[in-house]
């Protein structure tokens, strides 16, 4: 378990933290000689037979709080303090606000200095401090009196989170690995070294990692966890982690490293924000903010979904567009400061980190979100299924969730998948139904619209009428039309069976003939005029039977009199697809070569 100190400045946390661990976490000369913390101070508790218990210290001074924000990031419990001669003070206030918008889901206060103060003092105090936890997260949490000094409370404050981090059960649930860096060394003999808190899943040595965001690539040396040499690092673990592959200018706070196959950088999150309820006005649409998400900072702008502003207290959908990435996994917490990071003025949850620029306000898309807010996975993907006519991209799910086992998520649910290449996307049957229906009533309104043509290509009918559905997704419902004999197919084009080209006896004649003659060199064929002098006939009547011919799928025209065969084209088809799966791309050179 890992326990964040929070609280105003000169309250005694670090004393705190001494008295229950023997460790000083004020480490720089600075520190020592102000008698004040800057940075995030570290320290752990030996438990017997059990993980060690971490503590992060943090800075309590008011231009310190993205410090403080960096370390509160991710803990599990949140202990509050609050020094019985001054009483709640500004960043008590704001500092508990921080935890309350995390979702701290355990905390305690703990009241110090209590040597200093006769004991009506110190029931004022204690008043005090349960009416400001009121409302909070932290409302039934309990009050310690304890000082640093004597010993008084210590021992019983020790006891309550022994027994806090022995009630933790860990989620054992799939995910990528994702570790928040708070803070980047070299130390002799393990080179950079990277310390944070794990946020999921389970890192060893000898794993590749991502540093995001970036596309930097490193490998993991050497492991702690709790301040001991360990094999596996899992959630909810302070872990250090030591890196090959990259120096410490080239890292920072803020960073995340993470499995590469969840790693991504967000500069536009949908999110769902919430606004303390101290605040002199509302926040607009336009107002620029500063996010923190785990140990990182950004700043972006707000664009509201569903309300016009939203007033002290309440809530709202929103689009945080960012100036520069952050790396995020829908449930994040994140906290909100104004404009000139002086204050914090809410906080929310990470609904969509992949957020679409386009029709990001329609009621489609904000029922989307609120499926989103969901906390359990598979009931989140059900739910969005629901939501999304258009299906959910399965394929998204491990870089915007840190997720790659959606068959898990989705066993229970009926759906109708689809797969083609690295196009993973699933519905439910109802809207897999609908949007059949919309491919052949798309395939209808083409005949309509041009009833001379013998039908529509797939990349045409996605253009026209399906502008915001994968291409891969037509194709897979056409396909399945075409099965079941609500489509047909001649060669490229589709159309409704009733439309379909129909050859004459002569012109079935004429294709047996010709095909063998394009065949002989099928990726070289003869030109119309050297057909027309194969068999006899004028170049026109030729040229007019090819295209009759075009339109039934048995041949393609390339350019003008030019004309390749159905099966040469296949085949050409199957030989680029085999260069792009060999190489990696398609490059018209080993295309040829081929």
């Amino acid at each position: 378990m890992i326990v964040g100190t929070a609280g105003h400045i000169d309250h005694g946390k670090t004393a705190l933290v001494r008295a229950l661990t023997g460790v000083d976490t004020d480490r720089l000369p600075e520190e020592k000689k102000r008698g004040i913390s800057i940075e995030l101070g570290y320290a752990y508790l030996p438990v017997e037979a059990a993980p060690a218990l971490g503590f992060i210290d943090v800075p309590g001074h008011e231009r310190l709080v993205h410090t403080m924000l960096a370390g509160a990031t991710g803990i599990d419990f949140g202990l509050l303090v609050v020094a019985a001669d001054d009483g709640v003070m500004p960043q008590t206030r704001e500092h508990l606000a921080i935890l309350h918008l995390l979702g701290v889901p355990q905390a305690a206060c703990a009241i110090t200095k209590v040597d200093r103060v006769p004991a009506d003092r110190l029931r004022g105090v204690e008043g005090e401090v349960r009416a400001l936890l009121a409302g909070t997260r932290l409302a039934e949490a309990p009050i310690f009196d304890v000082s640093s000094i004597d010993g008084t409370g210590i021992d019983a404050l020790r006891a309550h989170l022994l027994a806090a981090q022995a009630g933790i059960r860990r989620n054992a649930a799939p995910g990528a690995f994702r570790l928040a860096i708070d803070r980047v060394f070299t130390l002799d003999g393990a080179g950079t070294v990277v310390t944070g808190t794990v946020f999921a899943g389970e890192v060893r040595i000898g794993d590749e990692l991502q540093v995001v965001p970036g596309q930097r690539r490193v490998r993991v040396r050497s492991l702690r966890a709790q301040n001991r040499a360990a094999d596996c690092g899992r959630p909810g673990d302070r872990c250090a982690l030591g890196l090959a592959g990259i120096e410490v200018a080239d890292i920072a706070r803020g960073q995340w490293v993470v499995d590469p196959r969840a790693a991504s950088g967000s500069s536009r999150v949908d999110v769902r924000i919430d606004m303390l309820p101290h605040l002199a006005k509302p926040l607009r649409s336009g107002a620029a903010v500063h996010v923190h998400a785990g140990a990182a900072h950004a700043v972006g702008r707000v664009a509201l979904l569903d309300a016009e502003a939203v007033p002290p207290g309440s809530g709202a959908l929103a689009q945080i567009v960012l100036q520069q990435p952050l790396g995020l996994w829908t449930g994040d917490r994140i906290v909100l400061r104004d404009a000139s990071a002086s204050q914090t003025i809410g906080g929310g949850q990470v609904l969509d980190p992949l957020a679409p620029v386009r029709y990001r306000r329609v009621p489609e898309r904000l029922v989307q979100l609120q499926a989103l807010a969901l906390a359990d996975p598979a009931q989140r993907l059900a739910a969005l299924l629901q939501a999304a006519p258009a299906g959910v991209r399965l394929d998204a799910l491990p870089v915007s969730w840190g997720r790659s086992d959606a068959d898990a998520l989705l066993r229970g649910v009926a759906h109708q998948r689809v797969r083609r290449g690295d196009i993973d996307i699933a519905f439910t049957p109802s809207h897999w139904q609908a949007f059949a229906d919309a491919v052949v009533e798309a395939v209808r309104g083409f005949h309509q619209r041009f009833p001379d043509e013998p039908g529509v290509d797939l990349a045409r009918l996605s253009r026209m009428a399906f502008a915001r559905v994968e291409p891969a997704v037509v194709q897979a419902a056409a396909e399945t039309l075409v099965e079941a004999g609500r489509l047909a197919r001649q060669g490229a084009w589709l159309m409704l069976p009733e439309h379909a080209v129909r050859l004459s006896e002569q012109e079935r004649v004429f294709a047996e003939r010709i095909r063998p003659l394009l065949m002989a060199q099928a990726f070289d064929p003869p030109w119309v005029r050297d057909v027309a002098a194969a068999t006899g006939q004028l170049e026109t009547v030729t040229r007019v039977q090819l295209n009759r011919l075009a339109k039934s799928g048995i041949v393609y025209q390339v350019v003008r009199d030019l004309f390749y065969d159905a099966d040469a084209i296949a085949r050409l088809a199957a030989i680029a697809q085999a260069v792009q799966a060999e190489c990696g791309e398609l490059r018209a050179a080993a295309f040829r070569d081929r």
